[in-house]
């Protein structure tokens, strides 16, 4: 047990561990913009809220990727940790607007609310301007529609940060 422990603690050391995490989560957003404009499903604000949460996951990869030392490494288990956890919690709260008895009371906001300093809606609205509604839920896979399948790869990264950074601590190695 101790050196399944002791493995992945040591492939959190190594730069294509992290770029794994960088590609996965890039891959998404490609996907994502193929959804957008390839398929013409308009992103709502909840799924802008998601997108911004997997860029984080991007970019906690790409430090790592860049400059990979023990600060670096803390800071991009700090960003993967936080990205994956608000992540999820969107896409469940999107689940919850969608799954609403009474629909008239669930609705999201129209405009992004990015921080006063930082309106990506407003420098980069190609990709995180939201032109869609919250409530509509056409596309499907496997039964589940665009929220749902966001819990599931939320839930995914922020597992695998979990076993991750556990494996780190166990192996008592800095970050």
């Amino acid at each position: 047990m101790m050196s399944v422990i002791r493995l992945i603690s040591r492939q959190a050391e190594k730069k294509s561990a992290w770029a794994l995490l960088f590609i996965s989560a890039l891959a998404l957003e490609v996907a994502a913009l193929y959804f957008q404009y390839g398929l013409g499903l308009q992103p709502c604000i909840m799924c802008i809220y998601q997108r911004t949460a997997m860029y984080g996951i991007v970019l906690a990869g790409l430090l790592v990727m860049v400059v990979n030392n023990s600060f670096t490494r803390l800071l991009g288990f700090a960003g993967w940790a936080i990205a994956a956890g608000w992540g999820g919690l969107i896409a469940f709260e999107h689940v919850e607007i969608l799954q609403a008895s009474n629909p008239f009371f669930a609705s999201c906001e129209i405009v992004p609310n990015f921080p006063s300093f930082m309106p990506l809606h407003e420098w980069l609205p190609a990709i995180f301007a939201a032109k869609g509604d919250c409530m509509e839920d056409g596309w499907r896979f496997m039964s589940m529609g665009m929220a749902q399948w966001m819990i599931v790869i939320f839930g995914a990264y922020f597992a695998v940060f979990l076993v991750v950074f556990i494996s780190r601590l166990l192996d008592k190695k800095p970050f």
